[in-house]
C-alpha cells in the first residue's frame, strides 16, 4: 500500500475542517471529519503516454486499488482528468459514487463502467455523504463544451476548483466564488488553460482565503512554471495566501 493511501486512511480530520491532499496534475482528495473520501480528477496512470505520447514525468503517489473513495468527481473527459486506466478500477468496488461532467458518459459507456453514476452540467447540485457538489461555469474551449468547474462545500468550507479553464473575467463575477476558503486553479497556460499571470489575476479578483495552483510538471507538453506563478502573485495579489503543494502532501483547512 502506498504511503499516501495510508495517510488518507489514517488521517483524522477535526470537526468543521477538511483534509486536502494533492495527487499531482489536477488531482485532489478531500476527507471529511466523518472519514468520507472524495477524489477529484485523479490521474493515477501513464495512459496519456500510450494514447497521445504525453509521458508522465512525476511519480505515481497512489494506486487506484488501495483506497475506496465514497465519491469520484470528474470535471471533464480528457484522460488526465478521466483516467481510463484508473476509473474502472476505482469503480469496481461497487461503493463509489461517480459524479461526472456530461462528456464522461460516453467514456463510461465505452469502458463498461457501471454503478452509482450521476452526470452533471453547469447549475446542477449533488448532495451526498456530507458533501455538496455544484457544477459551475468553465471555458475549456469549443472542443470541450461540457467541461465544468466545481464549487464543493464540506464542513461549511467552500472549495472552488476551476477545472481546466481559460481566462474568463466574466465568470469571476459569480458572487458564490468570491472569498472561498480554498481556490484550486491551473497555471500551465497550454491547451487553453490559465497561465501563471492570469492565475495570479484570478486570485486578486476572487480573493480566496487560500489558493493552491495545479496542472504543471506532469507533462513536458503542458507547461506551467510555479516560480513564475509565485512572482506574479507577489506583484498582482500579494495579500492572498497560497501553497505550492507537492504530490502526496496533505493539509487541513
Amino acid at each position: 500500500m502506498d504511503k499516501l493511501a495510508i495517510k488518507l486512511l489514517t488521517t483524522t480530520v477535526p470537526e468543521n475542517k477538511v483534509g486536502v491532499f494533492f495527487l499531482g496534475q489536477a488531482g485532489f482528495v478531500f476527507k471529511t471529519p466523518s472519514g468520507v473520501l472524495a477524489a477529484v480528477d485523479p490521474y493515477l496512470s501513464d495512459c496519456c503516454n500510450r494514447y497521445f505520447g504525453f509521458k508522465r514525468l512525476m511519480p505515481y503517489v497512489l494506486s487506484p486499488d488501495d483506497v475506496i473513495f465514497q465519491q469520484l468527481i470528474i470535471t471533464h473527459a480528457h484522460f488526465d482528468h478521466f483516467d481510463p486506466d484508473s476509473v474502472p478500477r476505482l469503480m469496481a468496488n461497487g461503493q463509489t459514487h461517480l459524479i461526472g461532467a456530461m462528456d464522461t458518459k460516453a467514456e463510461c459507456e465505452r469502458l463498461g463502467v457501471k454503478g452509482n453514476i450521476t452526470y452533471i452540467k453547469e447549475g446542477d447540485i449533488v448532495e451526498a455523504d456530507g458533501i455538496c457538489v455544484e457544477a459551475v461555469a468553465c471555458d475549456h474551449g469549443p472542443d470541450t463544451p461540457d467541461a465544468i468547474g466545481l464549487l464543493i462545500t464540506i464542513s461549511g468550507k467552500r472549495i472552488y476548483i476551476m477545472g481546466d479553464t481559460a481566462y474568463r473575467p466574466d465568470y469571476l463575477e459569480n458572487e458564490k466564488l468570491i472569498g472561498v476558503d480554498l481556490l484550486i486553479l491551473p497555471i500551465n497556460g497550454a491547451f487553453g488553460n490559465l497561465n501563471e499571470a492570469q492565475a495570479a489575476d484570478v486570485l486578486s479578483k476572487l480573493k480566496p482565503k487560500l489558493a493552491v495552483p495545479c496542472h504543471y510538471w506532469n507533462f513536458a507538453e503542458h507547461g506551467g512554471n510555479p516560480a513564475l506563478f509565485c512572482k506574479a502573485v507577489s506583484e498582482t495579489a500579494p495579500d492572498i495566501p497560497y501553497i505550492m503543494m507537492r504530490q502526496g502532501e496533505g493539509i487541513t483547512i
